[in-house]
């Protein structure tokens, strides 16, 4: 046997899982070479200049520790966002700091509820710590008031929400979402997950004054998105100063790394490339939008930085169009895990040498699966 036999009985329960297969995982198995990597939800844009030399200035620190209080950082995003850095925790990515919720809120058998077909790793923390999944169909490809009423029925201490969404890039009006907020039981901790804010309406987003009095309303940011640093697993929190401080109880304090921080900081500070970037996704979401109508299929409106698109048929069909699509042609993108979200692709924003990739296979590939 090569397994250790004192493991929890959670842990001997669980299946070894990773919730997405990585385009690097993709192409060992394939044996090819992906061509297009517009699947991730990666920014391939990458991060500015001004990033750049920053990381490269702060490499030769590397050897050092990054500072387990995070001063600089949590003094550039009080900056930016109008906050006290007391308001803030910092953690590697979005989805290290989900794990760090799901920790300090849920118990074994405790009702965590979210919208079925949401973001996976966050179910995935939720059942390595023993929560119970509690899932909301989508109503429309979106739910609020599914949520509202599961949160209530099960008495929930911890409910998920994306603003905007994953994977349908749909979103609801900030107006909604404080509503939302605001009916939760104090009881209830709110996490807000706002991956997306860059690339959002200016009226999807709450102000940062809106929600910043309630403890039980975490809004989770990230790096990863627009300012094009998903390598460098730099997430945060906007909430009220007691619950931010909370995670300083059980977080990794040395879990930062100060090349990643020294980016975080630098990509703050360059107002102009934020600008300058999000029009770029933008116009590639039309540049998808309009390829996919191109080919007789339905792109979905978006406020992210990838689109979803309606194949038309079932998840089968839409399966296929990714398989064949990286098998034939090295263009690697993904599809949402259930149904009805299933009947859809999703293709992430990217440089146009990648959109013309695209643009060329898709017909062929629709053909080969006619």
């Amino acid at each position: 046997m090569s397994t250790f036999s004192r493991f929890t009985p959670l842990i001997q329960s669980l299946p070894s899982t990773i919730p997405f297969v990585g385009p690097e995982a993709i192409e060992r198995q394939r044996g090819r070479a992906i061509a297009a990597r517009i699947g991730a939800n990666e920014s391939g844009f990458g991060p500015a200049e001004s990033v750049l030399s920053a990381m490269r200035e702060a490499a030769s620190g590397t050897w050092k520790y990054a500072d387990p209080e995070n001063h600089d950082l949590k003094q550039a995003l009080a900056a930016h966002l109008g906050t006290s850095p007391a308001n803030l925790a910092i953690g590697e990515g979005i989805d290290g700091l989900l794990g760090q919720i799901v920790r300090m809120v849920i118990e074994p058998s405790m009702p965590v509820v979210t919208s079925l077909g949401a973001y996976p790793t966050f179910n995935y923390h939720v059942v390595g710590h023993g929560g119970r999944l509690v899932t909301v169909p989508y109503a429309g490809d979106r739910d609020l008031d599914g949520l509202l009423a599961a949160v209530k029925q099960e008495n929930a201490p911890l409910v998920y929400f994306a603003n905007p969404d994953n994977p349908m890039g749909s979103w609801w009006s900030a107006e909604r979402v404080v509503e939302f907020a605001r009916a939760l039981p104090e009881t209830t901790l709110f996490i807000l997950d706002e991956a997306y804010c860059e690339t959002a309406p200016a009226d999807a987003l709450p102000p940062i004054d809106a929600l910043i009095d309630m403890p039980n309303v975490v809004r989770t940011r990230t790096f990863s998105k627009a300012y094009g640093l998903a390598g460098s697993r730099v997430g945060y929190v906007v909430t009220t100063p007691g619950t931010a401080q909370a995670f300083d109880k059980i977080r990794n304090h040395f879990g930062m790394n100060r090349i990643g921080v020294a980016a975080a900081i630098a990509a703050l500070a360059d107002e102009v490339y934020l600008k300058e970037v999000t029009a770029k996704i933008a116009a590639s979401r039309q540049r998808i939008a309009a390829i996919a109508t191109q080919n007789g299929l339905a792109p979905l409106v978006s406020a992210t930085n990838f689109v979803a698109v309606d194949c038309g048929r079932d998840a089968v069909y839409a399966r296929a169009i990714v398989d064949t699509l990286m098998s034939d042609h090295g263009i690697f993108i993904r599809m949402p895990g259930v149904a009805p979200l299933n009947r859809c692709i999703r293709i992430s924003t990217g440089p146009e040498t990648e959109m013309a990739l695209l643009e060329a296979a898709m017909p062929a590939v629709l053909k080969k699966l006619a």
